[in-house]
């Protein structure tokens, strides 16, 4: 975890230099709003635009990430209908994994709006609510993901379910997020 935290650290100064708005997702942010598990990547939505890449880019290599050439020579991923760019760094025996979303969605958007700050192993950092933590592991669909969105139920109790329901049917999940809901209730009642 060491190692991760100095690499989030380190991505939240390079996008803080820039004064982009960020907020972190995926396993760390479950570490913030449900039960903390192991993770070793990070996962970012930022507000950067593609024409200020390359200059974010340089900052990442200048501070030990690498950054694969096709993504340097303007590519960019999709992942579920997100765009996507990639960082690495290699530390010792291990490396840890960076993945930057664009945010160019009305959805990444109000990820962004509804950020969250919050004291992070000593140092502040702007995490995704759990709201939309929940949805962005409902669009990932992966078990894993269905495993975290029942923590953050259990651990948060009552959430914004009209803003839920309303972002899942714009993004297609509504099925998922109806599920997720009906069993963190029997959960709750077992």
């Amino acid at each position: 975890m060491k190692d991760l935290t100095r690499a989030l650290h380190e991505i939240v100064a390079i996008l803080d230099a820039f004064s982009v708005s960020y907020a972190v997702m995926g396993g760390v942010a479950v570490r913030i709003h449900g039960i903390p598990r192991p993770t070793y990547d990070l996962d970012f939505t930022v507000a950067l635009g593609r024409e200020r890449l390359q200059e974010f880019f340089d900052r990442a290599i200048d501070a030990g990430y690498s950054v694969a050439e096709p993504y340097r020579q303007g590519w960019v991923d999709q992942v579920a209908g997100m765009p996507l760019v990639k960082l690495r760094i290699y530390l010792q025996d291990h490396s840890v994994d960076v993945d930057v979303f664009l945010a160019e969605s009305e959805f990444q958007e109000s990820v962004l709006a509804r950020r969250q700050c919050e004291v992070f192993e000593n140092g502040r950092v702007w995490f995704v609510s759990p709201e939309d933590l929940i949805l962005l592991k409902l669009i990932a669909g992966r078990p894993r993901d269905f495993v975290d969105v029942q923590d953050i139920f259990f651990t948060q109790g009552q959430l914004d379910e009209p803003y839920l329901r309303r972002w899942a049917a714009a993004l297609g999940i509504s099925k998922r997020l109806e599920q997720a809901l009906h069993d963190s209730q029997t959960d709750n009642s077992a």
